[in-house]
């Protein structure tokens, strides 16, 4: 059962009613700051999924390989161009009035659908539910889903509500193939898997602190690779350097 899941979409659901109904009594202050707690908790969630990695240079091959084969194919535009299709059809279900420019209105609805639906967070976390039955990192990101859709809704409105349609598609789908990949895999390559996910999840807790601005979404092509990576590492690489 995609438990993790359910309660990520509800979550962002209730969130973005909460900030709708009530985001006009939160200062920017308080919005400004509290968003700097949410991406600390994303770095913590981070360190804590790499630290129990079994096969680190795997991990940083992955990495590197997949974040210059989004930037390369523009993995991070075609998500944004798929965000804004998004967000028209959602616009068009719940249209909203706001006191903010259309642009920034605009920019800022495209940076909530894809931190809520093609997030790295999102997408390891899916995986893991599906791998391994394990909710704790959806469960974990719900808690801060769902006071940043009450940020995001008290300048958006209610249409942030509607971004869980297109994300629980996306993380169900997910969840759905993590059953035919989990036969596949070792303790050790889902562990290299988890790793891989921590560090996306601190690329974007330094986008949240405006830190540094990693291409979080060009990144995720190393989730892809860093199974087959793993396993290469411990079947192929690693007996060779045993020698």
């Amino acid at each position: 059962m995609p438990t993790g899941i359910i309660i990520n979409v509800a979550a962002i659901f209730i969130g973005g009613l909460i900030g709708g109904l009530a985001g006009h009594l939160l200062s920017e202050r308080f919005k400004e700051e509290i968003n700097l707690i949410f991406g600390i908790s994303s770095m913590v969630m981070g360190i804590i999924a790499i630290a129990p990695t079994k096969n680190m240079a795997a991990v940083i091959f992955a990495i590197i390989i997949g974040t210059a084969l989004g930037l390369i194919l523009h993995f991070g535009a075609w998500i944004n161009r798929g965000a804004s299709l998004m967000q028209r059809g959602i616009a068009k279900i719940a249209p909203v009035k706001s006191e903010i420019p259309e642009d920034e209105f605009m920019s800022t609805l495209i940076t909530a659908i894809v931190l809520f639906t093609a997030s790295g967070t999102g997408i390891y976390g899916s995986l893991v539910n599906g791998m391994t039955g394990d909710a704790t990192i959806l469960i974990s990101k719900s808690i801060l889903d769902f006071f940043t859709a009450i940020i995001f809704a008290a300048n958006l409105g209610y249409v942030v509500s509607f971004i869980v349609v297109p994300q629980f598609i996306i993380f169900y789908i997910l969840f759905l193939l993590a059953g035919f990949i989990y036969p596949l895999t070792t303790p050790a390559m889902i562990v290299d898997f988890k790793a891989v996910g921590g560090a996306l999840m601190l690329a974007t807790g330094f986008r949240m602190t405006k830190i540094k601005i990693f291409p979080t979404a060009d990144m995720i092509p190393s989730m892809l690779l860093i199974m087959p990576f793993s396993w290469a590492w411990i079947n192929w690489i690693l007996p060779i350097l045993a020698n």
